[in-house]
């Protein structure tokens, strides 16, 4: 596994606070962290918190989605801006597996960084949309570091621009 410097992980949280602060509040608000971030996956944090939690003390399912799609997100910016050009992203499909009771901060996970890289290159390849099913999971590191409280299934969409003359 390979360490991230903890400068590393305070830019990328930059990147995503800024992101959503630019583009949606709603994220910006729940305050997410990227714990960990390499060519192979993905950790963003979301505490549990009054914003983010539900009249049960348990992570609300809206917060459960913005982390299981931002873990994703994460690769989509930083993989369109490392290989240049003008590609918008956006998620068509979700679908939630909830297992057990979000209780604590929780973390979302991504282990398809590389896939994710892939379909950017595809995409800036191509004039066409393209279109792939990727999986996330939470878990709730205070309780267990192993069990899952959740899985995502998302579809990442992505389209290069046309140069603007």
């Amino acid at each position: 596994m390979i360490q991230m410097s903890k400068l590393n992980l305070l830019r990328d949280t930059v990147i995503i606070r800024a992101f959503a602060f630019l583009h949606i509040r709603l994220l910006w608000w729940v305050g997410p962290s990227v714990i960990e971030n390499s060519s192979e996956r993905v950790i963003l944090k979301i505490p549990l918190s009054r914003r983010t939690r539900n009249h049960l003390r348990t992570m609300y399912f809206g917060a459960l989605a913005m982390g299981a799609e931002s873990a994703v997100a994460i690769t989509a910016i930083q993989e369109i801006k490392r290989q240049g050009g003008h590609i918008d992203f956006i998620f068509k499909d979700f679908s939630a597996q909830f297992l057990k009771r979000a209780d604590g901060d929780v973390h979302f996970v991504c282990e398809q960084s590389q896939r994710v890289a892939q379909l950017v290159a595809k995409a800036k390849a191509s004039s066409e949309r393209v279109s792939e099913e990727f999986q996330s999971y939470a878990i709730v590191p205070s309780k267990s570091a192993t069990e899952k409280v959740a899985t995502f299934n998302i579809t990442l969409s992505l389209k290069a621009r046309a140069a603007e003359v």
